[in-house]
C-alpha cells in the first residue's frame, strides 16, 4: 500500500531527485520515437495538402467548366497554387510554411510542375507545352529509418490517389502504390 507523507510534512530532497531522474529517463527514451512521429506527420500533412490541392483543381474545373491548373510553385517544397489556366485567375494556394517545413517534394517527370484538369475532370496537356505531373514523392529532409515517405499519383483520367511506396507492402494492400 502506498503511504503518503503526513499533511504539512512534504517530500524530502532525495524523493524529489529520484522522481526527476526517473522522469528524465522516461523522456530520454520517448524522444526519438516522438521525433520520428513528428517527421511522419509532416510528410502526411504535406501529402494530404497536395492531394487536396489537386482535388480542388479537378473540382473547380468541373464546376467552372474551364481548364484549371494545379502548379507546384517552388520545388522541392510543397507550396502550390490552383488557378484558371487561360485567365490565370487564382483560386486557392498553399505556402510551404503551413506545417510542413522539413518536407521535400520530388516530381515525376523531373521537370514537371503542373497538371491541368479539363471540364470533365480528366488531365489534359498543359497549354504551355510543359510536362504534366504524374507522380509526387513526399519525404522528410531529416529522414530516418522510421520515416515513411508517401506518394501522390495522378492518372490521365483525373484520378488522384495517395499511397505508400514501401516495397515491403503486399501488392494487395490498399496503401501500396
Amino acid at each position: 500500500m502506498l503511504k503518503l507523507p503526513a499533511p504539512g510534512r512534504g517530500f524530502t530532497l532525495i524523493e524529489v531527485m529520484i522522481t526527476l531522474v526517473v522522469l528524465g529517463v522516461l523522456i530520454a527514451l520517448g524522444a526519438p520515437s516522438f521525433s520520428d512521429w513528428t517527421r511522419n506527420q509532416q510528410i502526411r500533412s504535406a501529402s494530404e495538402a497536395i492531394l487536396n490541392g489537386l482535388q480542388v483543381a479537378r473540382g473547380e474545373a468541373v464546376r467552372r467548366n474551364l481548364l484549371v491548373q494545379f502548379q507546384l510553385t517552388s520545388l522541392p517544397t510543397s507550396a502550390w497554387t490552383v488557378s484558371e489556366t487561360v485567365s490565370a485567375a487564382p483560386i486557392q494556394s498553399r505556402v510551404h510554411e503551413e506545417g510542413t517545413l522539413n518536407t521535400s517534394v520530388t516530381a515525376t517527370p523531373g521537370d514537371a510542375t503542373k497538371a491541368t484538369f479539363a471540364p470533365l475532370g480528366n488531365v489534359v496537356a498543359n497549354i504551355d507545352g510543359s510536362a504534366t505531373l504524374t507522380t509526387l514523392d513526399v519525404t522528410n529532409a531529416a529522414a530516418s529509418a522510421a520515416s515513411r515517405p508517401l506518394r501522390v499519383l495522378i492518372t490521365g483520367g483525373g484520378s488522384i490517389r495517395m499511397c505508400d511506396p514501401d516495397p515491403v507492402l503486399a501488392a494487395t494492400d490498399p496503401r501500396h502504390c
